[in-house]
């Protein structure tokens, strides 16, 4: 059975363009699938009473700077070279995010998703833009005029709100703390290994079950009933002490165990 996992996204996160572009190699590597939901960051930091690493750490530039040493880390180990810095960060993704639900809901999301990160993480466009937008989504063949309609329909705009709303309950509070839990040295690239880890377990654990399941019915047809361990009254009679084992012992009658009748 395939493990189906939700990755929450906004287009505004470098974490999450970089988190997007490990996914398919975890895919490949684990059978897993991932479910792209568009999420809002900037809504989530408001229901959090979170702020951004680059507001919340102004005051930090030690810590600023060993976040961008850990992020230059990530995309030399995998091999990220079209990785840019956007010039116009941070981004309002507000559009772009609404545009991802209506991609999701017309059937495209894949595609648009691709498009936008491409634009936003490689080519430092600046997405807040609509000319920018419809611009960006055409040339990747995409319908931009209808895409751009569907993103206005209020369902639209309330399934992204739901989505939020739906991720600050669950516990997060920004999108770092979310590349955590479903992807995303040290931190970054520890990320898609817990994620790889979780799914190695889930798979270790059926099939541990199943073999579990298998062994035992092959034992009880194999073994035959439990027989009767050694008579504590009997052994009184006889006077002599006698070896408490059952005639064809099972893989679970253990030492120290009490007679059983």
């Amino acid at each position: 059975m395939t493990t189906s996992i939700e990755f929450l996204f906004d287009f505004g996160s470098p974490n999450a363009y970089l988190s997007h572009k490990v996914l398919p190699a975890i895919e490949a590597r684990t059978g897993a699938r991932f479910d792209y939901v568009p999420v809002l960051l900037g809504g989530l930091f408001k229901l959090a009473n979170n702020r951004s690493p680059a507001e919340a750490f102004a005051d930090i530039p030690s810590k600023l700077a060993y976040e961008r040493l850990e992020m230059q880390r990530f995309v030399q180990r995998h091999g990220l070279r079209a990785f840019a810095w956007n010039p116009h960060f941070p981004v309002n993704t507000l559009k772009i995010m609404r545009g991802a639900c209506a991609a999701q809901q017309l059937g495209c999301l894949r595609p648009y998703v691709d498009a936008v990160y491409a634009a936003m993480w490689e080519q430092g466009l600046n997405m807040a833009d609509d000319a920018v937008i419809a611009a960006t989504l055409q040339a990747a063949g995409l319908d931009a005029a209808r895409l751009l309609a569907t993103a206005q329909e209020a369902d639209v705009k309330a399934r992204l709100l739901q989505n939020t709303q739906r991720t600050h309950e669950r516990g997060a509070f920004g999108h770092r703390e979310l590349a955590a839990q479903f992807v995303g040295q040290p931190v970054l690239d520890s990320e898609h290994r817990i994620v790889e880890h979780r799914l190695a377990r889930r798979r270790i654990g059926v099939k541990l079950a199943r073999r579990r399941r298998d062994f035992g019915k092959a034992a009880r047809r194999r073994l035959g009933p439990r027989r009767r361990l050694a008579d504590p009254a009997r052994r009184r009679r006889s006077g002599r002490d006698q070896l408490a084992v059952s005639a064809r012992p099972r893989l679970h009658d253990g030492g120290d165990r009490p007679d059983r009748r």
